[in-house]
């Protein structure tokens, strides 16, 4: 029996189907074209001219919580799939994912320059919060109806110089951009009139204290490989966790490869992938040096791996409610909630690091990274159709590069 990967687009959604991990009509929308139309693509952004498409895969079984999700991904990188895919599957072997999720709290920023009593101006915002909250309620009932709104005020002074009041506010399932900008203005323009000074900047921060923590613990013996034992496999798996604590360099490459998945996953659901990326790289800047943002330890005889970061994403309004794909993706994901999809987030970026991680101490990268490469060389090349499969299947007995590509596209179309 063939496997889901060796299967065409149409069989893959008829074997999704019959597990009963999409539904038919489902499976009827993503065999259609997704293009947006003409009236929506030239909404959503200015000086709108075309449109750009990238190829959506899917992860087919995330045990998160539980919970088995079948997980959209967007993304160009060849293996990226994959490994999320083999990643998911030792987990599975291990008993799952568990997520927690901090209570969804983003930031609006409110900074006054050079007031004359930085001390006495930090003092009276203090005082005067009640009217601050109001004015808050005001700027957008809305968000409170649904249970929302501003929750905490924090007043501090920055060097010296800057007085900043952080506005701490729920925005519950939308990211809130809108919220938390509408909010931050409306109270800068309230207390601006009390220190008798326009706000410097009232604006939203993409840093946030929230953080979700998703952790596997793993039996060495799952991590074997055809070369390596598990338990060496595990102890490399180890150190290189070590050494990017330890190692900036290391670090970047260590959490892009996590970031490969959940970056994927917010294309996916219509998110803003430069908020969210923003907001986990600071937070791996957090402690004035930059850190992994998933780390992997021995407990006793088991590996346990941990990933903590902010993610900061919707799973309503903006671009999500604009795109229909990014809704029919959210319903084959089974995600009711931004703490849901916050959830699914965290633990495809903790599978893809353990399968990154266990193909950078074992085989290495390239083996399984270039095997999976020579698609996107066959198409760089100039190959259509049958031609890519056949460039394909030449190009693992040789160089994989795109002269080699090209060369061997010339001899099948002169032999043809």
């Amino acid at each position: 029996m063939a496997k889901f990967y060796e299967l065409t687009p149409s069989e893959r959604l008829q074997a999704l189907q019959a597990k009963g991990g999409i539904s038919a009509e489902q499976a009827r929308l993503y065999a259609q074209d997704w293009s947006l139309s003409p009236s929506v693509a030239g909404h959503l952004i200015e000086n709108q001219v075309s449109q750009w498409a990238l190829p959506l895969g899917v992860l087919t079984a995330l045990p998160v919580n539980g919970r088995s999700h079948l997980v959209p991904m967007v993304t160009e990188e060849p293996s990226v799939i994959a490994a999320a895919n083999n990643g998911a599957r030792i987990a599975r072997d291990n008993g799952g994912i568990t997520v927690t999720v901090a209570p969804r709290l983003m930031i609006g920023e409110i900074v006054f320059d050079h007031l004359d009593q930085l001390a006495e101006a930090q003092a009276l915002v203090t005082a005067r919060q009640t009217e601050i909250f109001a004015q808050a309620q005001a700027a957008k009932p809305s968000i409170v109806e649904r249970g929302g709104g501003l929750q905490q005020i924090d007043a501090s002074v920055l060097a010296d110089r800057f007085l900043k009041l952080s506005l701490f506010i729920d925005t519950r399932d939308a990211m809130g951009a809108n919220i938390i900008n509408t909010i931050a203005e409306a109270v800068g323009q309230l207390v601006g009139t009390w220190l008798n000074q326009e706000p410097l900047v009232s604006v939203l921060s993409n840093a946030t204290p929230n953080v979700v923590k998703a952790t596997v613990n793993l039996d060495p013996k799952t991590l074997a490989t055809k070369d390596h034992s598990g338990l060496v496999i595990a102890d490399k798996i180890v150190a290189a966790s070590d050494l990017a604590l330890v190692d900036p360099d290391r670090a970047a490459t260590h959490n892009k490869g996590i970031m490969n998945g959940i970056t994927a996953v917010a294309l996916a659901t219509g998110n803003d992938t430069r908020a969210l990326e923003t907001g986990v790289h600071t937070y791996a800047s957090h402690s004035g040096h930059y850190l992994p943002v998933s780390t992997w330890q021995w407990q006793g005889d088991r590996l346990v791996g941990t990933f903590s970061a902010p993610l900061i994403v919707g799973s309503v309004g903006g671009a999500i409610g604009a795109l229909p794909m990014a809704q029919q993706n959210l319903a084959v994901m089974g995600v009711q909630s931004a703490q849901d999809l916050q959830q699914v987030m965290a633990a495809v970026g903790l599978v893809q690091n353990l399968a990154a991680l266990r193909a950078l101490v074992g085989p290495g990268i390239q083996a399984g990274h270039m095997a999976l490469q020579a698609n996107a060389l066959a198409i760089a090349a100039g190959a259509v159709g049958p031609e890519i499969e056949a460039v394909v299947q030449q190009l693992h007995h040789q160089s994989k590069d795109l002269a080699t590509a090209k060369a061997i596209l010339q001899q099948i179309k002169q032999r043809d």
